[in-house]
């Protein structure tokens, strides 16, 4: 089996030549002399979804199906640097969005997927985020949150519902997959490329940037048994088995080849798994920071999921599908403004 270091090595250097052949980009004084730029790029566990006001508002023509919110970790870091600035104001550009892959950061086109008061005909597509944010040799900071959907983490967790529901095992299902199907091991080696060649990319269109990687939330107990599967507001149907494989095997192994690939790279990780243990989606109201299958949201959050039969309405909540809520953001918010922070006294 080749060395994992020596796999982001060849790959660091196969893109790195890639990119260097394909453009030069030239390298000037690091950020406007009156503020930082920063850029907040991610998935929906950066743009918030459903905690806090819609950003844009509901009903403003600039709205894009991204669902990111007032209550975003960006939104709650933004206001703490306008609070207490780091040496000069920091200007803020979220180009996040809900249902974001790796490849969306810095080269596909994404159509966003907003259950939220979609138009006619859907939401059209967006530009990658690196060229919506407009990252240049002036921009600051880059912060990043994504990775889950390029698993998918969500239909992997749709899949152990479905499984548990009649008794099967998902974790079986991805470890031995049918004929045309990548296995979790497959899933993840795809995902260490991608995110390498996402990383390369962000710091070609950033030169002067300090680069930061964020984590995921421990959104799975430490024992699968502390679940209740009766429970949509935890984790539903799925087995106890299955929630402790994907904790083990797929959460977990996702912050690791993140936190590799960013170390790899000289950026900066944040851990916010470590902090938010104890704080899962099976806990009680109050204590958890990440809701379950179906939990608390704003009211213009749906109830239903389309195209399955999720009715979240049965047990009078809306479809959180596994999120953060407000504390989780809060908390996330907290790791992320202390990143920034001490990237900003290093530069």
């Amino acid at each position: 089996m080749r060395h994992t270091v020596s796999r982001l090595r060849t790959r660091a250097l196969a893109v790195g030549l890639a990119l260097a052949a394909s453009a030069l980009v030239p390298v000037g004084s690091a950020g406007a002399a009156d503020q930082y730029e920063w850029a907040a790029l991610g998935d929906s566990y950066t743009a918030g979804v459903f905690v806090g006001d819609p950003r844009p508002a509901l009903g403003d023509a600039s709205r894009d199906g991204c669902d990111r919110t007032t209550n975003s970790y960006p939104d709650v870091v933004d206001r703490e640097l306008a609070e207490f600035p780091p040496g000069r104001p920091v200007h803020l550009t979220d180009v996040s969005c809900g249902n974001a892959t790796i490849a969306d950061i810095a080269t596909a086109r994404q159509a966003p997927i907003s259950p939220v008061q979609p138009p006619e005909g859907g939401w059209p597509a967006v530009d990658p985020q690196t060229r919506r944010a407009g990252l240049d040799d002036q921009t600051d900071i880059v912060t990043i949150g994504v990775g889950g959907n390029s698993l998918p983490f969500g239909d992997i967790l749709l899949k152990c519902l479905a499984q548990g529901a009649t008794g099967k095992s998902c974790r079986d299902h991805y470890t031995d997959p049918p004929e045309g199907e990548e296995s979790i091991q497959d899933k993840l080696a795809r995902v260490q490329d991608e995110y390498i060649e996402m990383l390369a990319r962000v710091h070609q269109a950033a030169p002067n940037a300090k680069v930061i990687t964020v984590g995921y939330p421990a959104v799975l107990p430490a024992q699968g048994s502390d679940c209740n599967r009766l429970s949509l507001t935890e984790l539903g149907s799925i087995t106890h088995a299955d929630v402790d494989w994907l904790r083990d095997d797929v959460l977990e192994k996702l912050n690791s080849t993140i936190q590799r690939v960013t170390t790899f790279f000289g950026d900066r990780y944040v851990d916010v798994y470590s902090s938010s243990v104890g704080h899962d989606a099976c806990r009680p109201a109050g204590t958890k920071w990440v809701e379950g299958i179906c939990g608390d949201a704003e009211d213009y959050w749906p109830t239903k999921v389309v195209g399955t039969l999720l009715n979240c309405a049965l047990v009078n909540k809306r479809a959180t599908l596994v999120h953060p809520n407000a504390a989780g953001h809060a908390n996330t918010a907290a790791h992320v403004e202390r990143a920034i922070r001490i990237s900003l006294l290093e530069r």
